[in-house]
């Protein structure tokens, strides 16, 4: 494999946590903070929003510079860049109201509209929304310019409907807690999409924690408890560093992806070529793809296969009995062709380009036979995959599974 193919193939670990109960209960913990210190920089200071933002913004900048330079997850930096973009979410749309005079209608509007592009544009570059598949510079990218508008989108919304609408701050709380209780139900019990269902939820948990900040600082004259945003926000800072520490010392919400663990290989002889397969029997089409590179010359075959029971989720899943059955009746006609065993792995990611390209950085591979849905994408393959695959630089047979 050339130098060129090798960076293109280098892939970091996961950057982001896995999302256990610890996930959601720092997140809102987060966002609670992200109100509370807004305030408190602001007002109890007296620093005024604009220097509150530059300087915050200067903090998150360097934080994010640190979270970018590692290559996993690391959760003392990566919930310290969480706290820091809720704050400055907030602020942005602090500006925009008391600065700008900008209406809480119009800014929920804007970010609405702004966050919707950049879902498109992460969409259309990655084929995919998952937090799970963050091993590149350029999905990470994509993801913290994501959180940093569902911060702000979160604010406005959140003002909205306590303030401008005067549903009042725990009114607002449980609200905004009975919508994300709506989505989990939603999710578990009639299948709404996973990814679809997360990125709600992370959304609607804005002006949850905002409206919960607001609530315990705001006087009792305002609707709230009046304990101040000084206390509120040591009270929450210090509940995300215990937890966080806790985190750190456990790993509980680590993703852990293991390519290797359902891998199998054979001596290899002639050029390596992988196989990626997307249905439960090898097609005629790639049976007939192989039995052509046989012909050829010298080669040996590797052949990566999807696993069922994670490809529906957002996330890796430990059981591959489904994967294994696949796998098996695949090889069955393949080691037919080649006249002797196969390489072979199930998939650990529920996409296909972050395995593949996974698969091509663990060996020295010469060529790639890719099986495609006709028309239509697949859970695990795409339409625009070939091309994808095409421009990491290696020779590429693309099979057309018939209709």
């Amino acid at each position: 494999m050339t130098t060129e193919r090798r960076d293109v193939a280098r892939q970091m670990l996961n950057k982001v946590p896995e999302v256990t109960l610890f996930f959601w209960i720092i997140k809102i913990l987060c966002t609670t903070v992200g109100e509370t210190a807004a305030d408190f920089l602001n007002d109890n200071l007296g620093l005024g929003l604009t220097i509150t933002t530059l300087v915050m913004s200067a903090f998150l900048l360097v934080a994010l510079a640190f979270q970018f330079r590692y290559r996993r997850y690391v959760p003392g930096v990566y919930w310290l860049a969480v706290v820091l973009i809720s704050v400055v979410g907030t602020l942005i749309t602090d500006n925009l109201t008391d600065n700008f005079g900008v209406s809480l209608v119009t800014t929920t509007v804007v970010f609405s509209i702004t966050l919707a592009v950049v879902f498109a544009a992460w969409y259309a570059s990655e084929r995919t929304l998952s937090i799970h598949t963050i091993v590149t510079t350029r999905r990470e990218a994509f993801y913290w310019l994501t959180v940093l508008f569902t911060f702000a989108l979160g604010t406005a919304a959140g003002d909205l409907t306590a303030e401008r609408l005067a549903v009042g701050y725990w009114k607002s709380a449980l609200l905004f807690g009975a919508l994300i209780g709506v989505v989990f139900f939603l999710h578990r019990r009639f299948g709404l999409n996973a990814i679809l269902a997360f990125w709600i939820a992370y959304i609607l948990t804005r002006p949850l924690g905002a409206s919960i900040g607001d609530y315990l600082s705001q006087s009792r004259a305002d609707g709230g408890l009046g304990l101040g945003t000084t206390v509120t926000s040591v009270i929450f800072l210090l509940t995300i560093l215990a937890v966080v520490i806790y985190l750190t010392i456990t790993k509980v919400d680590r993703i852990e992806r293991d390519p290797g663990e359902t891998r199998t290989r054979v001596s290899t002889t002639g050029s390596l070529v992988l196989l990626v397969t997307n249905k439960v029997r090898a097609n005629a089409a790639l049976v007939a793809a192989v039995q052509d590179r046989v012909a050829a010359g010298p080669a040996a075959f590797f052949l990566l296969v999807p696993n069922p029971h994670h490809v529906s989720f957002d996330r890796v899943r430990s059981d591959v009995h489904e994967g294994e059955a696949v796998l098996a009746e695949a090889l069955t006609a393949l080691e037919e062709v080649v006249g002797g065993p196969i390489g072979s792995r199930i998939a650990s990611s529920p996409n296909a380009y972050d395995d593949i390209v996974a698969e091509l950085a663990s060996g020295d591979y010469a060529e790639i036979i890719l099986e495609t849905p006709p028309s239509h994408a697949s859970h695990w393959l795409h339409v625009d995959l070939p091309q994808r695959i095409a421009a990491l630089g290696y020779p590429l047979l693309t099979v057309t599974v018939p209709d």
